[in-house]
């Protein structure tokens, strides 16, 4: 004959067990991708969180600005004049390699904004002492401006000479 009392509890062991591992906490291994879950944010709310910023900064409030634009810039990072908004005052902190890496973003989710080319050229030149990198960005610059800056081609010229 079969013990349905046992068959049961034995049921309900194995009915808990699978609860409890499903919320159990799984170890992160080193190295592993700890970076927070895609947003699912509307663009109105990067365009929100860009105009924030502005206004900080407006009133002097640089730190609120800097979180407002990185906030901003996470959720649309195609929005070139945030991108340069922050770069710049991350430059005027001193902050030239993480001002580049921005710039490098923005360039990458639009890479037709003259803007972010000329400053990324600008910090790679006289901060970081990448001449190669702000040689090629003043180039595109110059492409995409349409009109020929002549104290950029005269900054183009030098770089050319020097990296001979």
């Amino acid at each position: 004959m079969f013990d349905y009392t046992r068959q049961t509890a034995l049921g309900l062991l194995l009915l808990a067990a699978t609860v409890v591992s499903g919320c159990a906490v799984t170890k992160t291994e080193p190295g592993a991708d700890t970076a927070k879950p895609k947003s699912l944010y509307s663009p109105e709310q990067a365009s929100a969180l860009a105009l924030e910023g502005k206004r900080a900064y407006e009133r002097g409030d640089i730190d609120t600005a800097i979180q407002s634009w990185q906030s901003a810039v996470e959720l649309n990072p195609a929005d070139a004049i945030t991108v340069n908004n922050l770069a710049l005052v991350l430059k005027d902190q001193n902050r030239f390699s993480a001002a580049a890496k921005l710039l490098e973003q923005g360039v990458e989710a639009s890479p037709e904004t003259a803007e972010l080319h000329y400053n990324l050229a600008v910090i790679s030149e006289l901060y970081l002492l990448q001449l190669e990198k702000a040689l090629v960005h003043y180039k595109r610059y110059q492409q995409l401006s349409g009109a020929e800056d002549k104290t950029v081609t005269g900054w183009i010229t030098d770089l050319e000479r020097r990296l001979q």
